[in-house]
C-alpha cells in the first residue's frame, strides 16, 4: 500500500554559522482539482525555482532563508483546501526551527490565492500574489497589518486580472500597504518578461525586510489613493 504524499521543502539558507533573520516561503500553481501527486519536474514547481534562487541570491548575505514549497497534489481541492493545509504546515516548521521571525509569501496562481488565504497567519509580515487565482467574495479581512504586493500580466487568460483587481480593492480597506501592477504583454506563465517579475519580487520583499529601500514604484503604488495604485503598468 503506498504511503500518503507529504509536502516538502527545499531551502535557500543563508552561509553556514549566520543566523536565519527571516524567511520567504514559496509557493506554487495547481488546478481547481486534481488528487495528483506533485513531483519537482512539473512546470507550475520549476517556475517559482528562478523566483527562489533570486531572492536568496540577493538575501542570503542579510540572514534571509527561502523556502520553496512543493505541495501533496496538484489541486485546491475545496473543501479540504490541500494547499493551504500544506502552506500552514510549512509555516508550522518555520516556527520549529527559527522562532517568530518575520516571514514573506510569495505565490503564484493557485500559489497566490494560497499567499493570501494563509497571509493572516502569525510571523507573516507581507504576501506577494503573482498572477493569483482570485474568485468573488474572496477573504481579506486577514490581510491586516500586512504589506501586499500583487502583480498580473494583462493579456492572462488563466486567472482573470480584473478579479484579482477587485481584490485589491477590497483588500486596500483591510490594510493601507497595497500595490498592484499590470505587466504589459505577459501571459499567466511570466516568460516573456520573466526579469521585470523577478526584479519585482525580490526589490519587494528585501524592501519589506529592510535589507534595502523598498522599490520606489511599490511605494508610491502604496501610498496612492484606490484606484490609482492598484492598476500600474510595468
Amino acid at each position: 500500500m503506498n504511503s500518503a504524499p507529504h509536502p516538502r521543502t527545499r531551502v535557500f539558507a543563508p552561509p553556514s554559522g549566520q543566523d536565519v533573520r527571516a524567511v520567504v516561503l514559496v509557493m506554487h500553481g495547481g488546478r481547481e482539482s486534481s488528487r495528483a501527486q506533485v513531483n519537482r519536474y512539473q512546470l507550475a514547481y520549476l517556475r517559482m525555482v528562478p523566483f527562489a534562487r533570486d531572492i536568496a541570491a540577493h538575501g542570503r548575505g542579510h540572514g534571509i532563508s527561502v523556502w520553496l514549497l512543493r505541495n501533496r497534489y496538484r489541486g485546491w481541492n475545496a473543501p479540504d483546501l490541500d494547499p493551504v493545509q500544506d502552506a500552514r504546515w510549512a509555516l508550522a516548521r518555520i516556527r520549529e526551527q527559527h522562532g517568530d521571525v518575520p516571514v514573506v509569501l510569495v505565490g503564484h496562481s493557485m500559489g497566490g490565492r494560497v499567499a493570501l488565504r494563509v497571509g493572516g497567519d502569525r510571523g507573516v509580515v507581507a504576501v506577494v500574489g503573482l498572477a493569483p487565482w482570485c474568485e468573488e467574495g474572496e477573504p481579506v479581512e486577514q490581510l491586516a497589518g500586512r504589506a501586499v504586493l500583487i502583480a498580473h500580466g494583462d493579456l492572462d487568460r488563466m486567472t482573470d486580472p480584473r478579479l484579482s483587481h477587485r481584490l485589491a480593492r477590497r483588500a486596500k480597506a483591510a490594510t493601507d500597504r497595497v500595490a498592484r501592477f499590470e505587466v504589459v504583454g505577459e501571459r499567466h506563465a511570466m516568460l516573456r518578461r520573466a526579469a521585470v517579475w523577478t526584479r519585482l519580487v525580490t526589490g519587494f520583499v528585501l524592501g519589506v525586510l529592510e535589507t534595502q529601500p523598498m522599490d520606489p514604484a511599490v511605494t508610491n503604488a502604496m501610498k496612492a489613493p484606490s484606484p490609482e495604485g492598484l492598476r500600474v503598468l510595468l
